[in-house]
């Protein structure tokens, strides 16, 4: 009687499936994580962080990886969150960061600019689902998430992190990457139209 729940407790048999790993600080999982997830990646980048400004500093030759995803037919997205945006103010009065909120956002656009016209697609998230898309960092690759539930206080890399694998239908990678992120992306704006 004791093995079944030996075995239970052992293997993952709920929706803790797609779970891969769990960090208590999304600084705590290793850059070569984020590094094979997107080297891996062939269909579909999709980068869902506030600022994203960490990718550019942490991921050697970023720029150029995720241009020549694109440009070999894997579909890379950036949503991000407005610089200009009340939320993005009143996060800052709560972060109160020598590099704000909306710097960071702002450095993911001097970057982004930097690679107009290879196929890259770049948005800011609506008005509307800015304050959902500030509390939650989804960054998908193909079949594979890092998501990042933010904390109340404190910066990005402060708060948890969760690396899921799709297993089926409805499990936590479809919660959160086709029932949230696909949801805020089409509800977003290009940013071009700024």
């Amino acid at each position: 009687m004791a093995w079944p729940t030996a075995v239970r407790g052992a293997l993952k048999t709920g929706p803790d499936r797609e779970v891969v790993a769990v960090y208590p600080y999304r600084s705590a999982c290793p850059s070569t994580v984020w590094t094979e997830l997107i080297s891996q990646a062939h269909e579909d980048i999709t980068l869902a962080g506030f600022t994203n400004y960490f990718l550019w500093t942490q991921q050697p030759h970023f720029a150029r990886t995720i241009t020549d995803k694109a440009r070999a037919g894997c579909r890379v997205r950036f949503l991000l969150g407005d610089p200009e945006s009340t939320t993005t103010r009143q996060r800052e009065d709560v972060e109160k960061s020598a590099l704000t909120v909306s710097t960071r956002i702002r450095i993911s656009i001097a970057e982004l600019d930097k690679l107009r016209g290879s196929g890259i697609e770049a948005r800011f998230s609506s008005a509307a689902d800015a304050p959902s898309h500030l509390a939650l960092s989804v960054f998908r690759f193909d079949s594979t998430a890092l998501v990042t539930p933010h904390l109340a206080s404190g910066v990005g890399h402060d708060s948890p992190l969760l690396h899921l694998r799709r297993v089926g239908p409805d499990g936590m990678f479809d919660r959160f990457c086709q029932h949230h992120l696909e949801e805020v992306w089409e509800r977003s704006r290009p940013m071009e139209a700024d």
